[in-house]
């Protein structure tokens, strides 16, 4: 019977050149996702703020994440 070998974990990542910022993204100046549209429009309504329709997916990002801050959603 063969033993078989452990199976070691692999090191943890370093995830500091995973999250970019939305004004370096290269699809930044694209319209807004669906799902960050809906998204911003919840958080919006919970922050008793309004949105503009017509955002960049990198401006509807920092605005999620301005709203999220406002309404402790971005809070773990």
């Amino acid at each position: 019977m063969s033993r078989r070998p452990d199976k070691k974990q692999a090191p943890a990542q370093d995830q500091s050149n995973t999250i970019k910022d939305p004004d370096e993204w290269t699809t930044g100046e694209e319209p807004m996702t669906g799902a960050q549209q809906s998204y911003l429009h919840t958080l919006a309504t919970e922050a008793g703020e309004e949105v503009e329709d017509d955002l960049t997916k990198a401006e509807a990002s920092k605005r999620i994440d301005e709203l999220r801050q406002k309404t402790g959603r971005g809070e773990s």
